[in-house]
């Protein structure tokens, strides 16, 4: 009897574990314009830690402007967070959005999890993509229902993928060398009023370039000037004219009328959100893709909430592994802790 009482609790704390990993990290505010908003953030990409990016700026968006925000990984079997994972359970919350936020590289979702990603888009909800989320899916199988997601897709109905026709723009190359050449970002003048940019300046992302020519309609908010160096005032690379770093446009969902606020911008790696100039774009971003333009405030707050360690710049390295969702539950949990 023991052992069958024995064998039921295993088998229940391990159901219970396995649901608990899928679980989605989430911060949720107490008060401020953002209460009753739900958004959620999806990171998974391989190289420019939005594992990092995603939980800290959902943090500040929660803590300081009331926000309900729920963080789903790329993780592994054992649910720990695996940068790249084609697996994020808790996508469901895409449900009951009212905005993504998709920093994601090359993926390839199981069918039950891409179902709700489509969902969202077939409503048009609003969308803000950072770096990657240009080229966001990759090697989806040509025979799948989900094939023009991926980047590059030939099909004229969807030329070019997600990224092309949602975010504006498909992996177009790096125009500048990663961990060699920063990156400043200037306003554009003409739209120097809009809401997006209010109390914006001194952007500086420690990327390098991203090539860029987004798909028409679209403004530009800020131009990527490459640089020579690695420091905000490295010179200009007089090689590299400036290219859109930011902008913003709109899609069409399924029924072919109503259309969605979409904010796109080629950089965001964690490092570069220590630029507070930058992170103060990419929390009024939030904002304004969620339809509360009238809500940004150029002097809100946007500091960090507990504590910070951005790894991709040269010389930190990625933490090693092991790390859980829950690991960066509450405000004041390391982001991202490290290895014990």
């Amino acid at each position: 009897m023991r052992q069958i009482l024995f064998g039921f609790l295993t088998c229940f704390l391990g159901t219970s574990a396995l649901l608990n990993a899928a679980a989605p990290l989430v911060y949720e505010g107490k008060s401020g314009p953002g209460k009753g908003k739900h958004l959620v953030f999806i990171a998974s990409d391989h190289e420019y830690r939005s594992e990092e990016t995603l939980p800290a700026l959902a943090r500040i968006l929660a803590r300081h402007h009331g926000f309900k925000c729920s963080v789903v990984f790329g993780l592994n079997a054992k649910g720990e967070i695996q940068p790249g994972a084609n697996n994020v359970p808790g996508i469901e919350e895409l449900d009951q959005a009212d905005l993504m936020v998709i920093f994601t590289r090359f993926q390839n979702w199981p069918a039950d999890q891409m179902k709700h990603f489509v969902a969202y888009l077939d409503r048009a909800g609003p969308i803000v993509g950072l770096r990657t989320a240009t080229h966001g899916f990759n090697k989806i199988p040509k025979d799948s229902p989900y094939a023009k997601y991926n980047n590059g897709y030939g099909g004229a109905e969807y030329k070019d993928g997600f990224g092309r026709q949602v975010l504006g723009e498909k992996w177009a190359g790096h125009y500048g060398g990663n961990h060699r050449s920063s990156t400043r970002l200037d306003v554009v003048p003409e739209q120097s009023g809009h809401p997006i940019l209010r109390g914006v300046k001194n952007m500086w992302a420690q990327c390098g370039g991203y090539n860029a020519n987004p798909l028409k309609p679209f403004t530009a908010l800020a131009m990527a000037q490459p640089l020579k160096g690695m420091s905000p005032d490295s010179p200009n690379d007089e090689t590299r004219k400036p290219v859109p770093g930011a902008w913003t446009r709109h899609y069409v969902g399924a029924d072919g009328k109503t259309k969605g606020r979409v904010f796109t911008s080629t950089y965001g790696a964690s490092n570069d959100i220590e630029s507070e100039g930058y992170r103060r774009l990419l929390i009024n971003a939030c904002f304004w893709a969620v339809g509360m333009e009238k809500e940004i405030k150029a002097d809100a707050n946007v500091s960090f909430v507990g504590p910070f360690n951005g790894t991709w710049a040269r010389g930190k390295g990625r933490r090693k592994g092991g790390t859980k969702p829950a690991d960066l539950a509450g405000w004041e949990s390391p982001i991202i802790p490290l290895q014990k």
